[in-house]
Formats: C-alpha cells, sequence, structure tokens
C-alpha cells in the first residue's frame, strides 16, 4: 500500500501552489494542528503541515507547506479533485478514512470563518478579527465557501460573494507582511484597501527541533465586480490595436485617466502606510550598498542570459548614479511587488491588493523598509507589459502597431507619475537616480524571469533594457 507520505507528495505536485515543482525535492514528514471539528463529528478537520527537504548534501533549504485536512468515513465523490489519499488513522481509533483538502470541502470550512468571525482560540491555532472603523460588512454565519482557480501561490475562497479567504501555503516564521500591512491600513480606516476582516496564526514544529509560528491565512471584503488592473489595461491596449490609425489619446477606450487615478491612489497608500508603521532614512552608504546589490544581479543575469549583455553597461551607470547620489532618501514600508495585477477597479475606484512583497524573497526582505520608488518603478514596467504583451500575442511585426505600443505605455507611465506626484506633492521623476536604478534593477528580474519561463517574451524587457541603457537596437 502507498504511504501517507507518498500519497500526500502525489497530491502537492499536482496543485499549482506546489512551488518545489522542478526540483529534486521529497515530501518527507507531515505534522499535524489541533482538530478544528469536534470529537466524533464527520468530516474531522484539521490542519496538516507537509516539509518538503533536498537530497542529503543539497542546499536546497527545508520548506514548509500548509496542507488543511478533512477526514471522511467513504470516498466523497464530489471531492474526487482533492483527494490526498485514504489510510488508518490513529488518532480516529484507527478509522480508515478518506482524506481531502479541505479548503474545497464545503462541510470542512465553515470553521474558518466561525473562527475569524468569533476569534476562536484553540491552543496552537488563534483567529484574530480585525476591526475597521464603521465597519458595515456582515458575513452571513451560513456563507457557502467558493474556491477561486486564479491563485497560483496559495489559495483563496470566497463566502458568499462578501468576504474573501486567503489560506497561505507555503509558510514561514513571522508576521506575513501582506497580513501586517493591510490590516493596519483598515485600522486606520483606509478606504484604498480591501477591509480586513480577521487573520489566524498558528505554530508548527521546526524541523530539527522547536517550534515556528506565523500567519496562515487572512481574510478581507470581497470586491463584488471588481475588474484587475492587467485586464482592465489590456482591454484598453485592444481598444488601440483595432484602430491603428488612432493615437492612445483619441481611442474611446484611453486608459490615462485611470493611470492618473491610479497614481493618485498609490501616492496615498503610501502616504497612509508611513503614518500607520513609520519611516526612516537611508544615507549614502545605504545607497552604495543597494547599488552594489544590483550591480551583482546584473552580473548575474549577464552571465545567465547573453542577450542582455549589450545593455550592462549603460544598466551599470544607473547604479553607479544611485551610489552617487547624495541626498538622503526616506523609507517606509511599501508594497514591493506592485504591478497591474496587484490593484483592482471597484465601483468607488482603485484599490491595492497582495502587499506580501516579491515571493521569492524571505521574509525578512519582504517586512524591511524600503523606496516608494521601487513600487513605482514596478507600475511604470507593467504599463509596458501591457502594451507590449498584446503586441507578442496577436500583431508580431507590425511596426504600426509596436509605435502605438509604446506611444500608449509613455502615456500612462506619465499619467500615473502625474497622479502620484499631485498627491504627494513630490514628483518621482524628479528622482531620476533612484527611479533609473529600481527600473534597472526591475528589468533584470524581468530578463531572468522570461529567459526561464516564457522565451518569446523575452524581448519585452530587452527592449526597455536597450531604452534606459541609450543603445540603439
Amino acid at each position: 500500500m502507498t504511504s501517507h507520505l507518498d500519497q500526500v507528495q502525489s497530491f502537492c505536485a499536482s496543485q499549482r501552489w506546489f512551488g518545489e515543482k522542478g526540483h529534486d525535492v521529497v515530501v518527507d514528514a507531515m505534522a499535524t494542528s489541533v482538530w478544528l471539528s469536534d470529537d466524533g463529528v464527520w468530516p474531522a478537520v484539521r490542519i496538516g503541515f507537509v516539509y518538503c527537504s533536498g537530497p542529503p548534501g543539497s542546499d536546497i533549504p527545508i520548506r514548509v507547506y500548509q496542507l488543511p485536512l478533512s477526514y471522511h468515513q467513504a470516498p466523497a465523490e464530489n471531492l474526487s479533485h482533492a483527494l490526498i489519499g485514504d489510510w488508518d488513522e490513529q488518532e480516529l481509533d484507527d478509522t480508515r478514512v478518506w482524506v481531502y483538502d479541505a479548503l474545497h470541502d464545503k462541510e470542512a470550512t465553515p470553521y474558518w470563518l466561525d473562527g475569524l468571525t468569533n476569534g476562536r482560540k484553540l491552543d496552537a491555532l488563534e483567529f484574530h478579527p480585525v476591526h475597521a472603523p464603521e465597519s458595515t460588512t456582515v458575513v452571513p454565519e451560513d456563507a457557502q465557501s467558493l474556491v477561486l482557480t486564479v491563485e497560483q501561490s496559495n489559495t483563496s475562497l470566497v463566502f458568499g460573494d462578501v468576504a474573501l479567504l486567503k489560506v497561505f501555503r507555503r509558510l514561514e516564521p513571522g508576521s506575513n507582511p501582506g497580513v501586517e500591512i493591510e490590516s493596519a491600513l483598515t485600522e486606520s480606516g483606509s478606504e484604498l484597501v480591501p477591509e480586513v476582516l480577521g487573520s489566524a496564526r498558528g505554530s508548527w514544529p521546526r524541523a530539527g527541533g522547536g517550534t515556528d509560528s506565523g500567519e496562515l491565512a487572512m481574510m478581507t471584503a470581497f470586491q463584488k465586480n471588481a475588474t484587475d488592473g492587467w485586464s482592465f489595461a489590456t482591454s484598453s491596449v485592444r481598444d488601440l490595436y483595432a484602430e491603428a490609425d488612432l493615437h492612445a489619446a483619441e481611442v474611446g477606450g484611453d486608459f490615462a485617466a485611470e493611470s492618473h487615478r491610479l497614481g493618485a491612489s498609490t501616492a496615498q497608500v503610501h502616504a497612509e502606510l508611513a503614518k500607520a508603521l513609520g519611516t526612516d532614512v537611508w544615507e549614502q552608504s545605504k545607497l552604495v550598498e543597494h547599488a552594489a546589490a544590483m550591480h551583482r544581479r546584473l552580473a548575474a543575469a549577464t552571465a545567465a542570459v547573453p542577450e542582455l549583455a549589450p545593455y550592462a553597461e549603460g544598466l551599470g551607470r544607473a547604479f553607479d548614479n544611485l551610489a552617487a547620489a547624495d541626498q538622503p532618501v526616506l523609507v517606509q514600508r511599501i508594497h514591493g511587488d506592485y504591478h497591474l495585477g496587484q490593484v483592482l477597479r471597484t465601483i468607488d475606484g482603485w484599490k491595492l491588493i497582495d502587499f506580501e512583497g516579491e515571493p521569492a524573497k524571505s521574509l525578512v526582505e519582504r517586512r524591511a523598509l524600503d523606496t516608494p520608488v521601487k513600487d513605482i518603478a514596478g507600475m511604470l514596467r507593467s504599463f509596458d507589459y501591457a502594451a507590449r504583451s498584446l503586441l507578442l500575442t496577436d500583431h508580431e511585426g507590425d511596426q504600426q502597431i509596436a509605435y502605438r505600443a509604446s506611444e500608449w505605455a509613455s502615456r500612462n507611465q506619465q499619467a500615473f507619475c502625474d497622479g502620484y506626484a499631485e498627491v504627494a506633492e513630490s514628483d518621482p521623476r524628479q528622482q531620476s537616480a533612484l527611479l533609473d536604478a529600481f527600473l534597472a534593477d526591475k528589468l533584470i528580474y524581468e530578463v531572468l524571469y522570461e529567459a526561464r519561463n516564457r522565451p518569446t517574451w523575452l524581448r519585452i524587457p530587452l527592449a526597455a533594457a536597450a531604452q534606459l541603457a541609450g543603445v540603439e537596437q
């Protein structure tokens, strides 16, 4: 018979949120938390923690994933897609059970809703409601859950079109920046992030001994009828490309007004974050340190992707200029992974979501203070991607459309900066050394990502790298 761990590994390897695919890792342990369900109640529900490691002697770190478990006494036909395995469970008197991913089980998910609504505490698992000033959000106790299919690194459920529960899959000890930042903004009364309704924090055994703890989930108000920024922006791009003889400002789907509003909203959230969580200053020595790190990333990327080499000298100058800057830089908590996919257009305007930072970075790095210019650079690059991605997929080789793509990206980048400057009372374009350095650093990240995952898209960041480096293509 296949062992528990073999069944767990087989299940995890088929899930989008499992980040170890393609690596030589194995599931070598699983721990479990307290029961969320009462004795004798079926399905029995608890949280599992899955441990993955590389081969002996490898430098692959041990990863911990959260796997909520739902135990049934007989196969559940409606949950066949979420079946983890079947085994005799010692803690249930050696009962033969069929075990499912509990987040897909509508009989299991009410335990999360009840815990967050009522602030339950279950030994190593605590639910913490968050209260926004003048909140009117009420989640019905009998609200049914629905798993969203768009999430990749976590799993999100909607309860009755009212609340969104995001369950974190890969766990790290410490405070999750998304929970920390969005809760602080909610409690300060911000209207520019979805209202946080609560979070769940738990403990799990540390590999090698001891205990770690961190956030397991966060629930926010669901933004019904919202459109994500990427879909909204690319609809504008399609309108422009359908009218190839018109300029971006002449098309009915012109996006510049929305980009302006988004810039203003971004500046407002940065101001709210500074007030709620404090600020600091980077002196020149810190700028030198960051410039050196950017140079190292450039060298590594150039070695890995030779197509970047013609632009390396020009990109490196941006980092040299950062190191030479003699004005102190104000730093604070920021979004950290800001792009059009991280904003929603609602009937009330723009809302910013997913403040967890770059997934590949450590929790310490994601919680560190940084310059808001990093977020601005990320969004400026996202406008370029929105224009040029459709150029690659639908209008390959069309020079007139390529000109329109450049025009659309530039128009919306400028509109975003205009909106930001009006609220912040400082124009990010006037911080050219800082902005160019973070744009160059973002381009390096994009080049590596596209080379590894979407080689046909490599032309997008390379074209921008050439422009920033001042090299004719």
